[in-house]
């Protein structure tokens, strides 16, 4: 039998219980009356970590689950955080003006890719264990803090058995057999969007990156508010429906992690960045999903330019309306991470917070890696490092943060470098080295530049 998770009724509800609870929605009575009856019936909460469910739902479950799904989403959520463009940059007073482009360091946008692609590699092996595992594995192997390639050698058997590796990424992402960068869902994006402008170019739509991953992307490569939303493409939707029908994952990491090469293509410009983000972040995310994706993007934007990590930061705040739950949580994440030198207490602090989110949410994995950019100072492997020690969403966090750490520095230590080819299963895209696509990110901006 085969039974995709990410998308039955059954297993949403528990996750749009926790959604309504995290956006305002969880102390209205009705909500409160829904998960009443969801509970009653026997469905189930939302699991914190794994994505599966615990077995097949009987019909009259997953019928029941589909009406609550449909009633919940008729509830909207009474904080002020805006979806729709226009009203995301009226609610931004230091909404950066639009500047002209200028040509990148070279070295800078392929310090960005391969900080991408190192940072995510690091965080592979490990993705799915918590911090005190990370931590003790670090420990046993003399990687502690940080500082290179996670390994098995040496590592204690009962260690090894307590917190065993990511099992689709052990066999490609340890010292003893990284040959190259694996395939990857934070790298697999980054293409994606390399695919989109090359395509369409500047003024894509949401429409076109929707055909591209109807055309390029496998539904199987997809995972939870990408998998929603490829469904409803299928059924039909538009976006930005596609988003938010039974689509409870719609502020969670997705849309960060495809952010990148938006802001690549726009150097200096964090407003366009932004706004080219946010055209692809509406087909599956609303709100703070889309948030993340603005921040990065304005982020990543100002790293091909700017001088150090104060500024890159703020260029990304600048694009996220202020009241909002993100931009709450980077500022205090930047506040601990400027005044407390041992990152292991600024992650506690970040889980005295965030702990309660899902561990692929945007706003706690936004926070970590706003605190990990200002604890690296521009130095890549302190950066990726505490990235990846916060446990959270780790290739993710680090793939974004050595993006940026990378193109700061104007590119990563050799160490950190693999063999020049990248593992994809998008047409076209299997083999590619990192090199050729800095060269192909460059062309981006030739012949139309502002």
């Amino acid at each position: 039998m085969i039974r995709l998770t990410w998308v039955q009724p059954e297993d949403l509800v528990g996750h749009e219980l926790r959604q309504a609870a995290e956006d305002g929605r969880g102390a209205l009575p009705e909500v409160a009356a829904i998960g009443d009856r969801w509970h009653a019936a026997g469905g189930h909460d939302a699991p914190p970590r794994a994505g599966a469910s615990p077995g097949p739902a009987p019909e009259q479950l997953r019928a029941l689950a589909g009406e609550l799904l449909d009633e919940l989403a008729a509830i909207p959520s009474p904080l002020p955080e805006p979806s729709e463009l226009a009203e995301i940059v009226a609610g931004c007073p230091d909404w950066p003006a639009f500047r002209p482009r200028v040509r990148p360091e070279p070295g800078r946008v392929r310090g960005a890719w391969w900080g991408r692609a190192a940072g995510c590699l690091l965080g592979k092996p490990v993705e799915k264990i918590p911090r005190e595992g990370i931590r003790a594995i670090a420990e046993a192997t003399g990687n502690w803090p940080i500082r290179g390639w996670f390994t098995a050698k040496g590592l204690p058997p009962e260690i090894a058995e307590r917190w065993p590796w990511n099992r689709r990424s052990a066999a490609t992402s340890l010292a003893e057999n990284i040959d190259g960068v694996p395939e990857d869902d934070d790298l697999n994006y980054a293409l994606l969007a390399l695919a989109v402008l090359e395509r369409h170019g500047r003024d894509f739509t949401t429409e076109d990156v929707a055909r591209t991953w109807l055309d390029a992307l496998p539904a199987g490569r997809v995972f939870t508010a990408e998998r929603a939303a490829y469904r409803n493409l299928l059924m039909g939707l538009e976006p930005p429906a596609t988003a938010v029908h039974r689509n409870p994952f719609r502020e969670w990491i997705g849309a960060l992690i495809r952010a990148d090469v938006y802001g690549w293509a726009n150097p200096g410009d964090p407003a366009t960045a932004a706004s080219w983000a946010w055209r692809d972040a509406r087909l599956s995310h609303t709100a703070n999903g889309i948030y993340g994706a603005m921040f990065a993007a304005a982020m990543c934007a100002q790293a091909l330019v700017a001088g150090d990590v104060g500024e890159v930061i703020e260029a990304g705040l600048s694009v996220v309306p202020p009241g909002s739950r993100l931009a709450e949580a980077v500022r205090q994440a930047v506040a601990d991470a400027a005044a407390e030198p041992d990152f292991e207490r600024v992650a506690d602090r970040l889980y005295a917070r965030h702990g309660h989110l899902h561990w692929v949410h945007t706003i706690n994995n936004a926070a970590l890696l706003a605190a990990a950019l200002v604890h690296g100072a521009g130095d890549f492997a302190a950066t990726v490092g505490a990235a990846v020690a916060g446990g959270w969403d780790t290739d993710s966090a680090a793939a974004t943060a050595g993006s940026i750490a990378g193109a700061l520095a104007g590119g990563v230590p050799e160490r950190w470098t693999t063999r020049d080819r990248l593992a994809s299963s998008l047409p076209g895209f299997d083999g590619v080295s990192i090199e050729s696509l800095a060269a192909r990110t460059l062309a981006l901006g030739e012949g139309d530049r502002r």
